[in-house]
C-alpha cells in the first residue's frame, strides 16, 4: 500500500518560490510513477509534472522552466521546487503514484499554494 504525504505550501507573493515534499512510503521506483498534479477552484485537475519509473520528468507547459523536481531516495522524498510564481499557479497541489502505465491509484490528502499579486 502506498501512501503519500504532502507538506510545504504555504502564502507567497508572485515572483516568490515555495518548495512542496511529499513522502512516499510503499512506493517501488522500478514499477510506480509519482507526480504532481493541482485543482485550483471552479477548475478541473492538472498534471503538474509525472516522473516515470526511470526518473524522467515531463512537465505541464504552464510550469516548464519554472517548476522542477527532485528526489531523495534516502527520505523516500519527492521535492517539487517552484519558482517564479504566479498568481495562476494558486491551487490544491496533490502528490500521486501509481503502476506506471496503469493510472494514478494514489493520492495525498493535498497542500494549499496561494500567490498573491
Amino acid at each position: 500500500q502506498v501512501q503519500l504525504v504532502e507538506s510545504g505550501g504555504g502564502s507567497v507573493q508572485a515572483g516568490g518560490s515555495l518548495r512542496l515534499s511529499c513522502v512516499a512510503s510503499g512506493y517501488s521506483y522500478s514499477r510506480h510513477c509519482i507526480g504532481w498534479f493541482r485543482q485550483a477552484p471552479g477548475k478541473e485537475r492538472e498534471e503538474v509534472v509525472e516522473i516515470d519509473s526511470d526518473g524522467m520528468a515531463s512537465y505541464a507547459i504552464a510550469v516548464k522552466g519554472r517548476f522542477s523536481v527532485s528526489q531523495d531516495y534516502v527520505k523516500s522524498t519527492l521535492y517539487l521546487h517552484m519558482d517564479s510564481l504566479k498568481p495562476e499557479d494558486t491551487a490544491m497541489y496533490y502528490c500521486a503514484a501509481g503502476v506506471c502505465g496503469l493510472g494514478y491509484g494514489y493520492w495525498g490528502q493535498g497542500t494549499q499554494v496561494t500567490v498573491s499579486s
